[in-house]
């Protein structure tokens, strides 16, 4: 049963009120927040991918996981070249003023999903919509500039489906796809939560086809609860401690998951870890031992996979519970928890972006980023000059998906510079 704490606080601010019964946002600074969710996304998602795959346990250089130490040191196994350089530093990625951003799959399916709904009269994509967007924004592999079309694992073999004629859900359908339980839809569904502010039960509706296009079982719910915290980060108080707001939305996200899952359990765990005041690299360590080692809980599917559901799952709660809501803080041990690392670190890159705001980040950093955004390193034939799209623009698309969103879904009120929107019933 999907569960769901009742907002009851009052909460009295330049950019929001939450009342028991309904929320007011913003929506220029509702703006300004999306900018800081594409910007935050990608600091945190280039920085990962220096250590991406780089440490996934089990013998040799790719066993000993990195700790807070190996900040600012040259990263072990060289395993990705080209846009970062060889050898790399574990550091901050930052693109400058006169620089881009390149797109990457942790950011450009989510583009394709706005694209396609800022281009139809829905909200809610359809199969048939996901399949020829997907076939239409990527490239085949064998017709790919240098033979990549960036896509992994469940995404892959979805897209080779889709070209067989077969729409979601039935791209996630164990008899056709086996790799429905690794990562994919967790880096590709956030977004619709941001489309749906205060709003978790909506969120998981406009999101449900999207998650289920390459996901299912524990996969699908560990994308859920990124949905939830992404839908109630718009009830957060931008005046209250940073971490207890932060660790609050997990705690909502947490409520709504069946406590007998693996992926329940995997949250329960690394919480309890927290809560006994052990090194977040202690508690990494423990979650190698318990999931993929030991595979408790019952998680035995592909456990020694390291782009599994699963064990990213884990690894990055860690680092959103140990991140205490700081932004460096959080990015840094995403960083640094090993497998899939760009993974945990753009989704929570991108959440506390948001929270943080475009300005909010850049004052962290103490500079001015780039606001361009190269789709077409990746994907391919959108209608934006030169395949440059920019984080204003992205975030202006956002703001006016939330209009209908909260106009005919939540039956809220658009007003000239707000959103009042009414919170589900307890």
């Amino acid at each position: 049963m999907r569960r769901f704490c009742a907002l009851t606080i009052l909460v009295l601010c330049g950019s929001l009120t939450v009342q028991a019964d309904q929320l007011t946002v913003s929506r220029a600074d509702y703006l300004e927040k999306l900018q800081g969710f594409w910007l935050g996304q990608c600091i945190a998602n280039w920085t990962g991918i220096i250590t991406e795959m780089d440490k996934i346990g089990g013998e040799g250089e790719r066993g000993k996981f990195y700790t807070s130490e190996d900040w600012g040191t040259t990263v072990q196994v060289v395993r990705w070249t080209g846009d970062l350089g060889d050898p790399k530093t574990i550091d901050w990625v930052r693109r400058g003023p006169d620089e881009i951003w390149g797109a990457d799959d942790d950011t450009d399916i989510e583009y394709i999903y706005q694209y396609l709904l800022a281009n139809s009269d829905t909200n809610r994509l359809t199969g048939e919509q996901i399949r020829d967007g997907w076939l239409t924004h990527i490239y085949d592999e064998e017709n790919a500039p240098g033979g990549e079309n960036f896509l992994w694992v469940s995404n892959q073999r979805t897209h080779d489906l889709m070209h067989e004629g077969v729409v979601p859900p039935a791209t996630s359908d164990p008899s056709n796809n086996e790799w429905y339980e690794m990562i994919d839809a967790q880096l590709t569904t956030e977004i619709f939560g941001l489309y749906a502010p205060g709003r978790p039960d909506i969120g998981l509706e406009l999101a449900y086809m999207p998650i289920r296009t390459t996901a299912g079982g524990e996969a699908a719910l560990a994308s859920e609860f990124y949905v939830i915290m992404h839908s109630l980060a718009a009830t957060v108080d931008p005046t209250a401690p940073r971490k207890d707001e932060v660790h609050t939305l997990a705690s909502h996200a947490r409520s709504y998951m069946p406590d007998e899952s693996t992926t329940a359990k995997m949250y329960d765990f690394v919480l309890s870890r927290y809560e006994a005041g052990v090194p977040w690299e202690e508690a990494r360590d423990d979650v190698y031992r318990r999931y993929q080692l030991e595979q408790e809980d019952g998680y035995h599917k592909w456990p020694r996979n390291p782009v599994a559901s699963g064990i990213n799952f884990a690894s990055s709660i860690v680092s959103l519970l140990y991140g205490e809501g700081s932004y460096e803080d959080t990015v840094k041990i995403a960083v640094l928890a090993g497998w899939d690392s760009d993974n945990p670190a753009a989704t929570w890159g991108g959440l506390l972006g948001f929270l943080y705001g475009k300005q909010g980040i850049e004052d962290i950093f103490g500079q001015e980023f780039s606001d361009r955004y190269h789709i077409h390193r990746t994907r391919k034939g959108f209608s934006v000059p030169d395949g440059i799209d920019t984080f204003p623009d992205m975030a202006a698309v956002g703001v006016e998906i939330v209009d209908r969103v909260v106009a005919n879904d939540i039956n809220g009120e658009v007003q000239s510079d707000q959103w009042v929107i009414p919170l589900i019933a307890q």
